[in-house]
């Protein structure tokens, strides 16, 4: 018996080694569905398409390639915040948009969408299937973008035409992974050693490009005697076992990172795509070296620009170098990074109170806690923050959060991508409040896998950072607050246990049961909803936003919040002097 235009799909997805499809089923989908249940590959059922598209986008970042699916109109519709998040950070995924009929399209039929329109801004390839004869030339190009261009391939797939009987194509249905070695010419080389050798006080600073470079950026540091910053999703690779690392800077940053790069003569940016420019020193030399050559100097005023791989760029850079004697810049650095690690840890013995427990020390009792090759998801807001300065890199470990993007609630869809990818795994979501109430449903896709993973619920029981947003904007939070339901209860009716977590001095025990339990947990933090973050450079403009909404809130009798919002945060304003 012939096979049809979705097996043939399917059949090469095997081919391409994919393991499984994140998707919800439903009329011009079915199809393909019933392939893939003749298939070695698993359907993945998600209660929301916008889970299934983060769940593939952290299997992508972990594995390399993932693909998720939506139904006709409002099913890949909802794909698509997760699709923006795969595609902006750069990872492999493809999307399979079943449409409606296509003797039906440009006729405004129920559930129709353009689905080129739809996705044009969020891929690198969007094509529609028509005909059986261009499906595995189509879908093998679609591919080949993904990995290649390392982003988002969308096929549009009309649910009739998944039906029809399938064709051979004359050219290759083959994918080719691809790993040329790409490095800067020797003359540029020689330009950036020049710079390099003439400069007094260097600063590597590394992103998620660098991240298969952590021992060549290691040795660069130790000739130069630089200091070593790094963005959020550089720090799992470059923290482990880095001697000159002075940690992270951007928005959830330390001082010290945003010191070392301003201190320098020249900073050196490897593999980061950095966007905040406000955080770019201005005064002094910068060089960007990155595979993209599209991304130089987006972000900053270069005095040189190179293309190339991290790895290959500093293998052949070093024989160029002069080993560099003078330590007291690195020190210098050091010296202040420790002093900024020591004022972190005043967040952490300042344990808070009952129903206000400081998310500092619970993100760090965690870190203490948690599997040294475990796998971290973070929520876009203040769990970033607390991700970013207490979740320590261990060489083994990974963090996936919404970093590029910036999405609420991807925290706990991006769990269940990773422990299906990776079920010998310790997965841990850092959620907020916010953000797990935004998907709540696929907490029951957890249960119906049996997914190990931990649900580590940071409930502030507001919006903290849109709160603190509008704070330093000098405006009073308005409508931030939110009324949750009991979320240890919600876990229950799911199928899996949920504790709260109201007092300090319980916290280091219910992590504990909550990491070693065999199944999936959920723990519901009650944290302080006045506990800010505020980032390591603080304009003027924002400390007078700050004190006018402090004032606005006291006007408006609001005298407890005020309060408590200063007695929180009185070491950031410590820290500041």
């Amino acid at each position: 018996m012939a096979k049809n235009i979705a097996e043939q799909i399917v059949e090469m997805l095997e081919k391409a080694n994919v393991k499984r499809i994140y998707a919800v089923t439903g009329d011009s989908l079915n199809h393909l569905n019933i392939a893939v249940k003749k298939s070695s590959i698993q359907w993945i059922h998600v209660r929301h398409e916008e889970v299934g598209a983060y769940a593939a986008a952290a299997e992508a970042e972990l594995d390399g390639f993932a693909v998720c699916a939506g139904s006709c109109g409002p099913g890949h519709v909802h794909l698509i915040n997760g699709v923006y998040e795969a595609h902006k950070s750069h990872v492999p995924m493809l999307v399979i948009a079943s449409t409606i009929p296509s003797d039906e399209m440009g006729m405004d039929y129920f559930q129709e969408t353009n689905t080129i329109k739809l996705f044009d801004d969020c891929s690198h390839y969007n094509q529609m299937i028509t005909r059986p004869e261009q499906v595995q030339r189509i879908l093998q190009s679609a591919i080949q973008h993904a990995i290649s261009k390392k982003g988002v391939a969308v096929i549009g797939l009309p649910g009739d035409v998944s039906e029809l009987e399938a064709e051979e194509a004359t050219t290759s249905a083959q994918i080719f992974k691809t790993n040329p070695v790409v490095r800067p010419s020797d003359d540029e080389l020689k330009h950036l050693a020049g710079l390099i050798n003439d400069s007094k006080k260097v600063t590597l600073y590394c992103g998620i490009g660098a991240a298969e470079a952590s021992t060549e950026v290691i040795e660069l540091s130790k000739l130069l005697k630089a200091p070593v910053g790094y963005s959020f999703r550089g720090k799992m690779a470059i923290q482990p076992n880095n001697p000159n690392e002075v940690g992270l800077t951007g928005l959830l940053g330390f001082p010290s990172a945003y010191h070392a790069m301003h201190e320098a003569d020249l900073v050196i940016l490897f593999g980061t795509d950095f966007p905040y420019q406000k955080f770019m020193p201005v005064k002094n030399k910068i060089v960007q070296i990155d595979e993209s050559p599209e991304r130089l100097g987006r972000r900053a005023k270069l005095e040189l620009g190179l293309t190339g791989d991290v790895k290959e760029t500093i293998k052949a850079l070093l024989p160029l170098l002069n080993e560099k004697t003078d330590v007291d810049f690195l020190n210098e650095q050091l010296e202040f990074y420790e002093k900024v690690k020591e004022n972190q840890l005043e967040y952490v013995k300042d344990f808070g109170k009952e129903n206000a427990i400081q998310p500092e020390y619970v993100a760090h009792t965690l870190d203490r806690l948690a599997k040294n090759d475990a796998i971290f998801t973070v929520d876009t807001g203040m769990c970033c923050v607390w991700g970013a300065r207490f979740i320590t890199g261990t060489g083994e470990r990974k963090m996936l959060g919404s970093f590029n993007h910036g999405s609420m609630a991807n925290a706990m869809p991006m769990a269940i991508g990773a422990s299906l990818a990776h079920p010998q795994k310790q997965i841990i979501a850092m959620c907020g409040d916010g953000g797990l109430s935004m998907l709540l449903g696929d907490m029951a896709t957890i249960f119906q896998y049996k997914l190990p993973v931990k649900l580590i619920v940071f409930n502030n029981r507001t919006l903290g950072m849109v709160k603190l947003e509008m704070e330093v904007g000098g405006m009073p939070d308005n409508e931030t607050d939110m009324i949750n339901p009991d979320f240890a209860m919600v876990a229950q009716a799911m199928g899996y246990p949920g504790k709260n977590v109201h007092r300090p001095e319980d916290v280091e025990s219910a992590i504990k049961e909550c990491l070693e339990y065999n199944g999936p947990y959920l723990l519901n933090i009650f944290t302080n909803p006045n506990a800010l973050a505020l980032p390591p450079k603080i304009e003027f403009d924002q400390v007078l936003g700050m004190t006018k909404s402090m004032a606005q809130l006291m006007l408006g009798g609001k005298m407890d919040e005020v309060f408590e919002t200063v007695k929180s945060n009185y070491k950031h304003i410590k820290g500041l002097l």
